[in-house]
């Protein structure tokens, strides 16, 4: 198997909730299929879906559809201040700020987290010691 994703697919509950939060950040959808699921290209290669709940839990042979847990999305940005700044824009569209801006206790990064209507976790960081390439890899040290 190549050491590659192509695809995170989210149990959501409430699918409107979703798109309206991701469309308050400027997000646009590669694929919005109606009480369904929603798909946006996130990097080259790679798209987040926002399955409804229900379908979801068809889909994968469960009862009941388990919510998100135990992990985090992130996005690294270039500096404290635009933490900051997407932070307030993501609280703005409907985010629970669970984590305001502060220096981490790991790592030297300065980051806060943000929960999307879903009970989806990002993390919004600055990391000093790492880049993003133009092509979206990144370079860690």
């Amino acid at each position: 198997m190549d050491q590659q994703l192509h695809f995170v697919t989210v149990a959501t509950r409430d699918l409107d909730a979703a798109r309206s939060f991701y469309s308050g950040l400027g997000w646009s959808p590669a694929l919005d299929v109606p009480e369904e699921i929603i798909f946006y290209q996130v990097a080259p290669g790679l798209l987040l879906g926002l399955f409804r709940s229900d379908k979801f839990a068809q889909d994968v042979g469960l009862d009941a559809a388990p919510g998100p847990s135990g992990m985090t999305l992130s996005h690294n940005v270039g500096s404290p201040d635009e933490v900051r700044r997407l932070v307030a824009r993501m609280a703005d569209a409907g985010g629970t700020v669970l984590k305001e801006p502060r220096d981490g206790s790991f790592g030297g990064i300065f980051h806060a987290l943000v929960r999307d209507p879903n009970d989806v976790v990002w993390e919004i960081a600055f990391n000093p010691g790492w880049r993003i390439d133009d092509d979206g890899a990144v370079i860690i040290g």
